[in-house]
């Protein structure tokens, strides 16, 4: 370990939680109660970098699929699609009820 590097020793609970020192906390700036991502880099190391806002969580999901082999866009634009026909479907439906109503 270098002499830049400081290290910390925390216990893990039994439901994989672990208390991030308040040293380390404020020196990343993570707000309480905040949150965390964990990043794997290509040495294989683990860094923990705070989320300030949604706009921190881009391209979490990039290179990832569900069962299918769908990514989460892939997912999302079927989403969108499957609620716009349920809602043209129901508009249709309904239209028909308003000129019988008149």
């Amino acid at each position: 370990m270098s002499k830049t590097e400081s290290e910390k020793v925390v216990s893990v609970s039994s439901r994989g939680q672990a208390t991030i020192p308040k040293e380390f906390r404020e020196e990343l700036g993570i707000d309480t109660p905040g949150r965390v991502k964990f990043v794997r880099t290509e040495e294989g190391d683990i860094v923990v970098r705070p989320i300030h806002s949604v706009t921190d969580l881009r391209g979490i999901l990039k290179g990832k699929t569900d069962e299918q082999g769908r990514s989460a866009t892939e997912r999302l634009r079927k989403e969108r699609a499957a609620d716009k026909a349920s809602e043209e479907e129901l508009r249709q439906r309904y239209a028909g009820d308003d000129e019988a109503d008149a």
